[in-house]
C-alpha cells in the first residue's frame, strides 16, 4: 500500500517537514554521492561504514569501523541515511502526507523534537533486539513510523488516498487512517516477529523493530505535544478506480 495523499488540510505551511525532505535529499544525494543504490563500500563524505549506526557498537559487543564517527553522532546521522533511491522515496512520501499535519498540530520546535526522538526511540527497540548485529542501520523510516503513530491517534478517521496492490492489479481507494496505518504496523510486527531469531535477522535489509519503536513511541507522545488538533468528520472507505 502506499499513500497519496489525505484530506486534512494545514493552517500553516509545513516549513519544517519540508525542511526535513530536503535535508534526506541533500545527504543522499550529495554527501552520499546516491544513485538508484548505495552500498557499504561507496565513497561519499558521508560513507555507509562511517556515518550509519552500527549495533554491535552502541552495545559493546563489537567494535565500529575504522574511521566510524562517535556513537551519539551516529544516532542521528543515521536518521538522514538511506540505502537507495526507492528506500529514500518512499520514506519522503509517507514524511509529507503525514507529517505536514502532525507538525500543524504541535508547531515547528514540538514537531523537531517529536521527530529526532522519535527516531532515536526506533533505533533503541531495534537495538535491543539484535544486540550483536554489525549491520550498519539507516535510513528515516523509525522517525517517520513515529509520524504515523501520532497522526493515527490524532486522525484516525481522516482519509487516505492509497494504491492497494493486489497481485497484476492495483486499485485506488479512500481508506480511514485508523485501517491503512493499522494494517501497515500490523505488517511490521508480522514480519519483524517472523525475522527474529532467524540467521538473517538484520541482514534482509529492513529493520521492522525500528518501524514498530518509532510507532509506539508516537502513540505514546503524540497528545503531550499536540496541542491544536483538528476534528474529522466520519468518512466510509471510497473505491477509486482499479487498472490491469
Amino acid at each position: 500500500m502506499f499513500p497519496l495523499k489525505d484530506n486534512i488540510p494545514t493552517d500553516r505551511f509545513p516549513v519544517v517537514t519540508v525542511a526535513l525532505i530536503l535535508a534526506n535529499v541533500v545527504v543522499y544525494f550529495l554527501l552520499q554521492d546516491g544513485g538508484w543504490e548505495i552500498t557499504r563500500n561507496d565513497t561519499g563524505d558521508w560513507a555507509v561504514g562511517e556515518y550509519a549506526l552500527v549495533p554491535c557498537d552502541i552495545t559493546g559487543e563489537c567494535a565500529a569501523p575504522p574511521g566510524h564517527i562517535s556513537d551519539v553522532a551516529s544516532v542521528f546521522t543515521s536518521m538522514f541515511m538511506h540505502g537507495s533511491l526507492l528506500h529514500l522515496g518512499g520514506n519522503m512520501l509517507f514524511l509529507w502526507i503525514f507529517g505536514n499535519n502532525i507538525e500543524d498540530a504541535m508547531g515547528p520546535l514540538r514537531f523537531v523534537l517529536f521527530y529526532l526522538a522519535g527516531g532515536v526511540a526506533a533505533d533503541a527497540l531495534q537495538i535491543a533486539f539484535d544486540t550483536g548485529s554489525a549491520v550498519p542501520t539507516l535510513g528515516a523510516s523509525g522517525a517517520v513510523a513515529a509520524v504515523l503513530g501520532g497522526y493515527v491517534l490524532l486522525y484516525p478517521r481522516a482519509r487516505v488516498v492509497t494504491v492497494v496492490f493486489l497481485i497484476i492489479f492495483f486499485t485506488v481507494i479512500e481508506l480511514p487512517a485508523m485501517i491503512m496505518l493499522g494494517l501497515w504496523f500490523a505488517q511490521q510486527i508480522v514480519f519483524g516477529a517472523l525475522e527474529y531469531g532467524t540467521a538473517d535477522q538484520g541482514g534482509g535489509g529492513v529493520a521492522y523493530f525500528a518501524h514498530i519503536g518509532g510507532f509506539v513511541f508516537g502513540l505514546a507522545a503524540i497528545k503531550l505535544l499536540a496541542t491544536r488538533v483538528k476534528e474529522i468528520a466520519d468518512a466510509r472507505p471510497r473505491r477509486r478506480a482499479v487498472f490491469p
